[in-house]
């Protein structure tokens, strides 16, 4: 009897966690991501991110794409397309400055600080209420003993990381 007992509470406790995975699915617009995407939206066109800003780093565009890319893949279901996607977010690297954050008593900076700024479009054909016109900037500091050419590569990939992370909170999971 007991035995049978522990196989009911079981068999209770599964369909219990199936029902709670049905009805949390069914919703369609939330996921364990945090997203918030409605189930008729399937795909996302991902153009180029152009670049305008006045200083040239030649990487960024591509580093900043694949990794805006990378992100709406791993962590939602839209497929990918080249054009006239569900979603489009269309991405310009508009700033790419470097300014001396810290002084020293002998008016030599002893800080300075990498910041890029994107501005982003983002429109969502079937709920246009959704769409996101904004600028995204993210900065990293270094010792301005250092060149810029030899911490650039590694500032970058810190300040894509938090761009990107700024970018899909504001247009898939709306934070």
């Amino acid at each position: 009897m007991r035995k049978l007992l522990s196989y009911i509470v079981i068999a209770g406790n599964i369909v219990i966690a199936g029902l709670t995975c049905s009805l949390v699915s069914s919703c369609g617009i939330y996921s364990f991501s945090g997203t918030s995407i409605q189930p008729d939206v399937k795909t996302i066109t991902i153009p180029y991110v152009e670049y305008t800003a006045l200083r040239v780093n030649p990487s960024l565009s591509n580093d900043l794409t694949e990794a805006l890319k990378e992100k709406y893949r791993k962590l939602t279901r839209l497929e990918e397309v080249d054009v006239d996607g569900d979603l489009e977010l269309v991405c310009t690297v508009a700033g790419y400055d470097v300014k001396a954050t810290a002084v020293t008593a002998n008016e030599m900076a002893s800080q300075n600080r990498l910041t890029v700024t994107v501005k982003v479009e983002f429109s969502n054909k079937k709920y246009p209420e959704d769409d996101v016109s904004s600028s995204y900037s993210a900065y990293e500091d270094f010792d301005a003993t250092l060149s810029l050419d030899a911490v650039e590569a590694g500032l970058c990939e810190t300040i894509v990381e938090k761009l990107v992370e700024d970018i899909f909170n504001a247009t898939v999971a709306q934070w």
